[in-house]
């Protein structure tokens, strides 16, 4: 175990006498770190437990000693999302016990090839059952419990603005690291982010394009430091659309996008380009159900004066568009002909292979990886997996957010903004997503967005008066 897994250790057995609100709070927080083990699995060939992973059994046993085990069961209701997950999860596990061995060498798929004391490569191999179906299937099982667990702090807790103030902090802390990766570039001190970048995984930390430093922060790579930004900038800006502490979230917002552009990814351009219209349109919904909880004719003024914008550069500044045609070039038009690109390609190729090969059952969860997560799920879990995926989303996605619903106006925008980190998970995921494993944060919005979307009369039904101050501090 190295010094973040001790951290987490110690940090975990002591959220567990601390008050619960607190406990979410370092949770929401873990999840930056990205590449950071807290430990290593010898006989899984050396697969790292990311340090969000250990520190969820602290949280999930902080949350049962809390509220008993009502809530739990409440999280997993027929027809809510939660029982969706549990039947998406335990089909996801049984697929990856027993399909490999049922296709066992009628396949061949992109996998990690793990060794100990080396970093994991992805080669082309015939099917069959290894370690990252237990380790897909664990992550899988993760989920589960986070969704669970983050149910039932939200609906133990009642104090919604607790997620804002979570949200937040990962935003500070991930900014913080993405400007300490800079600095220790330029300056040559890159040792010094050695204690989060302890993972298993092949670690690019050192790039750079265009003579900009790739912004990795506490990830493995700037891809996936883009997606977790992506997603903290989407749910930061819908709080500030809704008017929720709109001096903060505007600035934190801003920051984001920010380091957004300077990551130079291209999921990370794309994304934007995807879910900016997506807050658009949510924002203008919101202020059609409640007058003033959007702000239509801001956006509405920026949409318009953007092609002015970019009629004044192209005249003032053509050497910048110049140069920035060049950048986009190199980052999106061009990346189809690249090596990496070439990858890629073939990974969703032999994905779509192993899908046919398999008449539509799919290879079992952690056989098969694939470029796009659309081919990842029927590559893996098959048609029946990608279907109870697609209800599970559906069911969040659908949860009601009209004023009134949920208890207050700050819990209406708080579930928006939920809603739009989830579906900003899928969109980096649908546009470069490798494995199921879509990270804890994605588990923690569903949830979210579950606990604070179920009626008031549900809410009473479930919970009696002991289950509100049962372990003590809150």
């Amino acid at each position: 175990m190295n010094v973040m897994g001790l951290l987490t250790l110690i940090v975990g057995i002591v959220t567990l006498i601390v008050p619960v609100r607190l406990s979410f709070i370092i949770m929401i927080l873990s999840t930056v770190f990205g590449a950071a083990a807290a430990f290593s699995v010898p006989g899984l060939g050396g697969a790292s437990v990311l340090v969000p992973s250990l520190f969820l059994l602290f949280f999930a046993v902080r949350l049962f000693a809390a509220y008993g085990e009502a809530p739990f069961l409440a999280a997993l209701a027929p027809w809510r999302p939660g029982f969706f997950l549990l039947l998406l999860t335990a089909f996801g596990i049984f697929t990856a016990i027993f399909f490999p061995r049922l296709f066992q060498g009628l396949v061949q798929t992109m996998t990690v090839e793990r060794s100990i004391g080396a970093r994991s490569l992805i080669a082309l191999v015939p099917l069959r059952f290894s370690s990252n179906n237990i380790t897909q299937s664990v992550y899988a099982a993760g989920g589960l419990v986070c969704f669970i667990a983050t149910f039932a702090f939200f609906r133990g807790n009642g104090i919604p603005k607790i997620f804002i103030n979570g949200i937040l902090i990962v935003a500070g802390v991930n900014l913080g690291f993405a400007l300490a990766d800079i600095i220790t570039h330029f300056t040559h001190t890159d040792f010094l982010l050695d204690f989060v970048r302890t993972a298993n995984y092949a670690l690019l930390t050192n790039a750079e394009k265009g003579g900009l430093k790739r912004i990795s922060g506490t990830f493995p790579e700037a891809s996936a430091f883009a997606d977790f930004t992506l997603v903290l900038f989407a749910v930061v800006t819908s709080l500030w659309l809704g008017g929720i502490r709109s001096g903060v979230t505007g600035l934190v917002a801003s920051l984001l996008l920010v380091a957004l552009i300077l990551s130079t990814s291209a999921t990370a351009l794309v994304g934007l380009a995807i879910i900016l219209p997506v807050l658009s349109l949510q924002s203008f919904l919101a202020s059609r159900r409640d007058p003033g909880a959007g702000r239509p004719v801001l956006i509405v003024s920026i949409l318009a004066s953007m092609p002015l914008v970019i009629f004044f550069v192209l005249i003032v500044m053509p050497d910048l568009a110049h140069n920035l045609q060049d950048f986009l070039d190199e980052m999106l038009f061009s990346k189809a002909g690249s090596q990496s690109g070439r990858e890629r390609f073939m990974w969703n190729a032999m994905a779509y292979e192993a899908f046919v090969d398999t008449i539509g059952f799919g290879a079992g969860l952690g056989s098969a990886r694939a470029s796009s997560f659309g081919l990842v799920l029927l590559s893996n879990i098959g048609i029946f997996g990608t279907l109870l995926f697609a209800l599970f989303v559906a069911r969040v996605l659908m949860a009601d957010t009209r004023p009134g619903y949920p208890s207050s106006r700050e819990a209406v925008a708080i579930v928006r903004a939920a809603k739009a980190g989830f579906i900003t998970v899928l969109v980096s995921a649908v546009i470069s997503g490798t494995v199921y494993d879509l990270g804890l944060m994605f588990y923690i919005l569903a949830g979210t967005v579950s606990a604070l979307t179920a009626g008031v009369r549900e809410a009473k039904g479930e919970y009696s008066p002991h289950l509100s101050t049962a372990g003590g501090l809150r």
